[in-house]
């Protein structure tokens, strides 16, 4: 594949508008009109549409996490839906139901807002576990299961979550269960601007959204088309040998009481084809899988007690693990 615009590093903008990714970098010039000063925040999240993968966004109030997800899909000329979760929230909420039509005399499925090219679930550890449970066939395996029916759902299909850490132990929140977080690709956190950025906020949101100006820029279409060019991006056995040393080793840290899945080896390939796609490559580096080890696996970990008393989170052990796992030789 060849790019006829490189992005040399997070914070670099895209010189052109050329080539076939070329919607990727007008949708990300798009969202960051709306989230200034976070280019990294902004890619990961375009990383893990163009690797059909799903994204939590984690964070504090008021930081934009909604916001972030709102750009997204405001940026897609697609259906997009928000589920505001809630712990009333039921699971046919979610994914449709079946009502019966008298004049007919037959059930008639009325699908629920996870039938959408993008579903921004705003705040979802408020739901309870069963409701969350109702993600799980959705996301994995892009079908609902109703009724004993089994139907579809749209492609390309984007899961966007956000959630509150500082409420993770509140009454009325449920804490995402290891195989809800499993599914999620990546984890972000949009973190608080720099003074130089919020300063511009004041202007910039004074008076409207910068949101209400945001229009689509591209087309579902075109998203499905470079997500099939994407799925090309070659992968040596050396990148894909340490993809998996990175994985195998958070198993056996002993600072880790739970480590990656086989899932997560396979998100953490399908993400770097996609990162590597919108540096302008058609190959993946070992650096690419660096970039991504931390929000693609730390939310899949749990530390052990000693990393817990020793104030360790799972991202700080994969960035060790990062540090220390040498690049495989070739041959």
């Amino acid at each position: 594949m060849s790019l006829d615009t490189r992005v040399n590093g997070a914070a670099d903008q895209p010189s052109g508008v050329g080539g076939p990714l070329a919607p990727a970098h007008r949708i990300r010039s798009a969202i960051e009109t709306v989230i200034a000063g976070k280019p990294e925040v902004v890619r990961i999240a375009l990383t893990v549409l163009l690797a059909e993968g799903h994204l939590l966004i984690e964070d504090v109030p008021g930081v934009g996490k909604t916001m972030l997800a709102k750009a997204l899909g405001r940026a897609v000329d697609c259906v997009v839906s928000r589920v505001q979760f809630t712990p009333d929230l039921l699971p046919s909420d979610i994914t449709g139901v079946s009502v019966y039509h008298q004049q007919r005399r037959e059930f008639e499925f009325r699908p629920g807002p996870v039938f959408a090219n993008i579903v921004l679930g705003d705040e979802i550890n408020r739901a309870s576990p069963k409701t969350q449970s109702a993600l799980l066939e959705c996301m994995e395996e892009g079908q609902v299961s109703v009724d004993g029916v089994t139907r579809r759902l749209n492609r390309p299909f984007m899961v966007i979550a956000t959630q509150n850490p500082v409420d993770m132990e509140a009454e009325g929140t449920y804490p995402l269960p290891e195989a809800q977080r499993d599914r999620f690709m990546a984890r972000v956190s949009v973190g608080y601007p720099d003074p130089r950025t919020e300063l511009g906020m004041i202007d910039a949101h004074s008076a409207h959204s910068p949101l209400d100006r945001l229009t689509p820029v591209t087309t579902v279409h075109e998203v499905a088309t470079m997500t099939e060019r994407v799925r090309g991006i070659y992968v040596s056995p050396v990148v894909k040998r340490y993809s998996l040393d990175l994985v195998s080793a958070t198993r056996v840290s002993p600072s880790l009481a739970l480590g990656a899945s086989p899932r997560a080896t396979l998100h953490l390939v399908r993400a770097a084809r996609a990162y590597a796609a919108l540096d302008g490559r058609d190959h993946v580096l070992p650096d690419d899988v660096q970039a991504l080890a931390v929000p693609v696996l730390a939310h899949r970990l749990l530390p052990s007690v000693e990393a817990q008393q020793r104030h360790r989170s799972p991202a700080d052990v994969v960035g060790e693990l990062v540090a220390r796992v040498p690049i495989p030789a070739r041959g």
